[in-house]
């Protein structure tokens, strides 16, 4: 059996296989509503399958529905459209892979990847690289102090509230010739909750028109709920955020703290 991690697959035989239900299995998740009902219950979610059992979009869903192309009915495609409600985050959180954290329980997963760090101080301790200095400076240079202003002034001054990721690529100084990495330099940055993805869309042209596929549009979480809310478990030790974060997926899920923290 050979693991196709970056989308939670197998493949026996020769074939690929997902953990997902048959499509007319009683349980399953049959709209972005209902999914948005779960995380907002559990708190936390990854997309795929991972070490604990049923702790995932992929084994709550039919797996016939992925990939269909139907917005009503791909999970997917629900990941843009959950994404665009403001009631939860996505982003590559576990692992390195993809999944969501409610609005509610944000803060508590923020303080414990970050230390309690916003990113400014984190690089200025030596904790976090150029390289994804490099990516935060298009949002927020270092030395200002920009948290609290609503998006739409800091376009005003030049500072960007969401980019697409192949425009953070090129303003970054990833593109040819340029700083390598870019990939995980960006999965770094969600894993420490830096950024999120904000929504999913095709990319513009130099006439502002859509095409080709859609890409992902990365913003600060603190653009969309705000530095207060973000940073409001900044008091807690980070083992203090890990152990209610585990309690309440404890409450929902069967695993131990050596499971958990091989997701979280």
């Amino acid at each position: 059996m050979q693991w196709r991690t970056d989308l939670g697959m197998y493949v026996l035989d020769g074939q690929w296989y997902m953990q997902g239900l048959d499509a007319d299995d009683e349980g399953c998740i049959r709209s972005s509503g209902e999914l948005l009902s779960v995380i907002e219950s559990v708190g936390f979610l990854p997309l795929f399958s991972n070490n604990v059992t049923g702790f995932s979009v992929e084994e709550m869903t039919a797996v016939s529905d992925w990939w269909c192309g139907d917005e009503a009915a791909d999970p997917w495609e629900w990941r843009a459209v959950l994404a665009r409600t403001g009631k939860v985050a996505y982003g590559k959180f576990y692992g390195g892979r993809a999944g969501f954290i409610s609005k509610k329980w944000f803060p508590y997963f923020a303080n414990y990847r970050r230390d309690g760090y916003d990113f400014d101080a984190r690089y200025e301790d030596g904790k976090a690289g150029y390289r994804e200095k490099l990516l935060m400076d298009l949002f927020v240079p270092a030395g200002v102090d920009m948290w609290d202003v609503k998006p739409s002034p800091l376009e005003g001054v030049g500072l960007a509230s969401s980019l697409y990721t192949n425009e953070m690529k090129e303003k970054g100084g990833f593109g040819k010739g340029g700083e390598k990495n870019f990939e995980g330099t960006l999965t770094k940055l969600q894993m420490q909750t830096y950024l999120i993805v904000k929504d999913f869309r095709p990319r513009l042209n130099k006439h502002g028109e859509e095409y080709g596929w859609a890409v992902a549009i990365m913003t600060p979480p603190e653009y969309k709920w705000g530095y207060k809310h973000v940073t409001s478990r900044y008091k807690e030790t980070p083992s203090e955020s890990f152990a209610l974060i585990a309690a309440q997926i404890g409450k929902h899920f069967d695993c131990d703290e050596k499971m958990l923290r091989g997701v979280i």
